[in-house]
């Protein structure tokens, strides 16, 4: 089990204070935020991508993924998310695989929409062509990942002829995928199609929603024949803000959360706590709650925490990862391994992903020989032959 912390990179202004931190302070505070996440004990650190005040997000997050490749040791670098939808497949092939050279393998990404609907005008994209353009995108992507010459045609670029991506990937793998959504349907799909990982952000949803989800990715990765259904990989999202004593908690949160600009001036803090992951208390109530969601999806393989939002001092974010590498993450540790199956993986890591390789054991996407998804092909395919048959004897 992973546990990670993730960054949307906003420039909120700190409400008890009236300070706001200019663009320089944030960027620098994030790679503060990654070191410390590493040093109390956090396998994961991801960076949101954002094109538009008031986020500082890296619009390019190789950019600053690479800064903290060369100065951490063991930490997974991610993102929270990559735009397939705006970003071109090809300079995603490049930069990525770049990266992956960079930090020695200790890389993947999550693959997602976004949720700022004008970057697609400022990218010349269509909204209304969302899920289309994160569909052929990322099967772009694939292939120059996964094929040394690719010819490609779209709708959505132009055509490739006897392209190479480079450099090629590390270790002729790929970077691990992690498919992110927190609404569509189409995109547990696409995870499980390709035998992906889905990482639902629930941070803004019910338990009944990501429950939904969750169970949609795993029934359809059985179905591809990647494994069975407890066995797929998911990923989930969560918010806390912690004090030893509850009630002081919540007196601090409160005007953050208030302000914030993803959810203030909505629904009160006690209502978004009930209905979504936040929590807001102390460190036992972070444990009992993030316990809960195995309750909800199964035994799952990546736990990420968003903590430095709202315009929260970087004084204070580290002290709440102090909080969570203290009282935190040993005790999530413990429980997560408690009674879980031992076919279960772990979330692949680069050198798992190398000796799966190795082995010819890659995930085959829309579903390998003797897998559900082949069988029905067959079954169509066969049809079709013999309705053509009878056409011609016709």
């Amino acid at each position: 089990m992973q546990f990670g912390v993730f960054t949307i990179g906003d420039v909120t202004t700190d409400p008890t204070t009236g300070e706001t931190p200019t663009e320089n302070e944030r960027i620098k505070a994030t790679v503060e935020i990654a070191k410390h996440a590493e040093e109390v004990g956090f396998d994961v650190f991801a960076t949101g991508q954002h094109h538009n005040p008031p986020f500082v997000a890296p619009g390019n997050p190789p950019t600053l993924l690479s800064f903290l490749a060369a100065q951490t040791e063991k930490i997974t670098l991610s993102t929270a998310t990559t735009l397939i939808t705006t970003m071109d497949p090809v300079r995603l092939a490049e930069d990525y695989a770049y990266l992956q050279h960079l930090a020695d393998g200790r890389v993947d990404l999550t693959m997602g929409r976004g949720n700022t609907g004008p970057v697609y005008p400022w990218f010349g994209k269509d909204i209304r062509a969302g899920i289309p353009l994160a569909v052929e995108n990322y099967n772009l992507l694939y292939r120059l990942w996964h094929e040394e010459q690719v010819d490609w045609q779209g709708k959505n670029r132009t055509p490739l002829s006897n392209f190479t991506a480079t450099p090629r990937p590390l270790d002729d793998v790929a970077p691990f995928v992690w498919h992110g959504s927190i609404r569509s349907p189409e995109i547990a799909e696409q995870a499980a199609y390709y035998g992906d990982g889905f990482f639902h952000n629930n941070i803004f949803w019910n338990k009944e929603h990501v429950i939904q989800m969750v169970r949609l990715y795993r029934q359809r990765y059985e179905y591809y024949g990647h494994g069975k259904a407890h066995q797929a990989y998911v990923a989930l999202g969560g918010q806390a803000f912690m004090h030893k004593n509850s009630q002081e908690a919540v007196r601090q949160f409160r005007p953050y959360f208030d302000n914030a600009p993803v959810y203030g001036h909505g629904p009160s803090m006690e209502d978004f706590t009930e209905m979504t992951p936040l929590t807001v208390g102390s460190p036992q109530q972070v444990i009992d709650r993030t316990l809960e969601f195995r309750d909800w999806v199964g035994d799952y393989q990546r736990q990420m925490f968003l903590i430095d939002h709202a315009g929260l001092p970087l004084k204070t974010v580290l002290e709440q990862l102090d909080i969570f590498g203290e009282d935190v993450l040993p005790v999530l540790r413990e429980e997560f391994k408690k009674n879980r199956p031992e076919d279960v993986p772990s979330a692949p890591t680069h050198d798992f992903l190398v000796k799966r390789h190795l082995a010819g054991e890659d995930p085959v996407p829309g579903g390998k020989e003797g897998s559900k998804a082949w069988e029905d092909a067959q079954e169509r395919k066969a049809k079709l032959e013999a309705a053509a048959k009878e056409m011609e004897n016709n």
